[in-house]
C-alpha cells in the first residue's frame, strides 16, 4: 500500500486557507510522536509527520490503514474524500464527514465503507458551542475535547484511491461522525465517532455488516472538554498554546506534552 511516486494533492479549493470552521467534526489536534503512534496503533510502517495542533480539511493528515499483505501502516492522505467514481475533484470539498447512521447506503461513502475503512489518529478535536441568541453566534466559544487518558484517540474514517483522466493519483479520507454522548450533548449534537482500541482491528478489516454495532458513541466518562482560545477558528493559527485552557479553568486530567517540530518526509 506504498504511496505512488504519482501521488498528488487534489486541485480542489484549499478550505484550511480561508479560516473554514466546519460542522463537526473539522479541525483537530495531533502532537504525538512518530514512536508513540507506532506502539500504540502496532505500525509496520509510519511515515514522519510535524505536530500540528489546528488541522483542517483540505490538508493532508496522518491516516491509518491495513495493507493487503495485513499489516498496518500510517500514510498522510487528503482530508476531503474523492470516491473512485468521481468527475470533478472538486467534490473532495464538500464529503470532508461521513454521518455514522447512514454512511453504509449513501452513494459517496458505501464502497468506501464495505472496503476501504481508516484510523484518523488525534490528539483531541475541537468544536465551538451551540449558539442560541445572535449574541452567541458571533462569540461562540471554543472547546479542545481529548481522551482523559491523554493517549491518542482513534477516529473512524473511510480512504478512496482515485486516478485522474492524466493518471494524477489521488488518497483521500474523511472522517466519521455519530450523535453526541451526554458529555459533548450541550456544546454540538454530532460528535467524531471514536473507536476503542479493542475494536481497531474489527474497524479495519472484518465485513462491514459486522461493524454497524461500532457506530455509537463513546462513553463521556472517558473524555474530558475545556474552553481554549477563539485563534482556534483561524485555520492559519498554530502551535500547542491553542489547546491550553482558559484562565479560571481547572487543569485537565491528562494533557500529552508537546513535541518539538519535526521534518516532515513523505510516505514510502
Amino acid at each position: 500500500m506504498s504511496v505512488s511516486a504519482r501521488e498528488e494533492r487534489p486541485v480542489v479549493r484549499n478550505l484550511s486557507s480561508m479560516g473554514y470552521t466546519s460542522p463537526m467534526c473539522g479541525r483537530y489536534a495531533l502532537e504525538a510522536p512518530r514512536s508513540q503512534l507506532s506502539q500504540r496503533f502496532g505500525l509496520d510502517e509510519c511515515v514522519d509527520f510535524p505536530a500540528r495542533y489546528n488541522i483542517a480539511p483540505g490538508t493532508d493528515i496522518p491516516v491509518v490503514r491495513q495493507s493487503p499483505n495485513g499489516q498496518r501502516v500510517l500514510h498522510l492522505l487528503h482530508w476531503g474524500l474523492l470516491p473512485h467514481w468521481a468527475k470533478d475533484p472538486a467534490i473532495a470539498t464538500r464529503l470532508i464527514n461521513a454521518r455514522g447512521e447512514s454512511v453504509a447506503e449513501k452513494p459517496s461513502f458505501r464502497d468506501a465503507f464495505r472496503q476501504r475503512r481508516c484510523l484518523i489518529p488525534a490528539s483531541g478535536f475541537y468544536e465551538w458551542k451551540n449558539a442560541t441568541t445572535a449574541q452567541e453566534a458571533r462569540l461562540k466559544q471554543a472547546c479542545y475535547i481529548s481522551l482523559k487518558s491523554g493517549e491518542a484517540m482513534a477516529i473512524g474514517g473511510l480512504w478512496e484511491s482515485w486516478t485522474s483522466p492524466a493518471g494524477k493519483l489521488i488518497r483521500s479520507c474523511c472522517l466519521i461522525t455519530t450523535a453526541a454522548n451526554e458529555l459533548l450533548r450541550p456544546i454540538h449534537d454530532r460528535m467524531p465517532l471514536i473507536i476503542a482500541a479493542r475494536a481497531w482491528q474489527d474497524w479495519l478489516a472484518a465485513p462491514a455488516d459486522q461493524i454497524a454495532g461500532l457506530i455509537q458513541p463513546c462513553p463521556g466518562d472517558e473524555l474530558q472538554v475545556w474552553t481554549v482560545s477563539q485563534r482556534v477558528g483561524k485555520a492559519t493559527e498554530e502551535g500547542p498554546d491553542l489547546i491550553v485552557a482558559l484562565p479560571g479553568e481547572a487543569p485537565p486530567l491528562a494533557v500529552p506534552t508537546a513535541r518539538p517540530p519535526q521534518t516532515t518526509r513523505a510516505a514510502q
